[in-house]
């Protein structure tokens, strides 16, 4: 003979939320198929009526069932996964990652998981994990220069200067230009893009091509004097 099902009894506030949770866009289909299990126990269904309902065994609309007889909402979330606890805490993530990027270790170039992990205090194991979660790698070293003019250093210094000590009776402009520059007729933002749905301009938007940006600052007073050309020609 077949045990009794559980008598399940919803109150209005938990109807609610469990309405909320089946029909919100963002709830995940776990949930959403948990919240739609409930009501319908509810209803006096045998589990094997409910199941046909969502399609899912009638073993898991027994465990649900118990599960929220015994602890409500709070038994639609899942049990927690076995295994061993978590034996990291975030502030030692974080002393591991500030002190790779931050530091150095004595009478060495870079830092290395056995050496990290003996001034941190946990295993090589532990900071090989920590290094790849956050794509941290101090054996790699890579160049970089900034420019290949061999006059590059004096001419940033001539630039610098200018800013630095701009003349009193003297013009001094840094000129730039910002060519393909998109030159839209746009009344308002456009509506971004929503799922379903792709962004939308609004009827009177239009496109009139690209132009060319010529600006010019004045170093001592600040002001910007800009002009645009549809073309990028040199009398610019």
């Amino acid at each position: 003979m077949a045990r009794p099902l559980a008598e399940l009894v919803l109150s209005d506030d938990e109807r609610q939320t469990l309405t909320t949770w089946a029909s919100r866009p963002k709830s995940t289909l776990r949930r959403a198929t948990r919240a739609r299990i409930v009501p319908a126990c509810a209803e006096g269904l045998e589990n094997e009526a409910v199941a046909a309902r969502p399609r899912v065994c009638s073993a898991t609309v027994g465990t649900r069932r118990r599960r929220f007889v015994e602890r409500r909402l709070e038994g639609l979330a899942d049990e927690p996964r076995p295994g061993a606890p978590r034996t990291i805490a975030d502030a030692d993530v974080e002393r591991v990652v500030t002190g790779t990027l931050e530091t150095k270790p004595e009478s060495a170039t870079h830092w290395s998981t056995r050496g990290m992990a003996e001034a941190a205090g946990m295993s090589q194991t532990a900071v090989g994990r920590i290094w790849r979660s956050f794509g941290l790698k101090p054996h790699l070293r890579e160049t970089s220069k900034l420019s290949t003019d061999p006059f590059f250093v004096a001419k940033v210094r001539d630039v610098v200067g200018l800013y630095m000590s701009p003349p009193e009776r003297a013009i001094a402009l840094c000129v730039d230009e910002k060519s393909q520059v998109q030159a839209l007729g746009r009344t308002q933002p456009l509506l971004p893009m929503t799922p379903g749905q792709a962004g939308r301009p609004t009827h009177d938007y239009v496109r009139n091509g690209t132009t060319s940006l010529f600006a010019a600052p004045n170093v001592a007073t600040g002001e910007v004097i800009g002009r645009c050309h549809r073309s990028r020609a040199s009398a610019h």
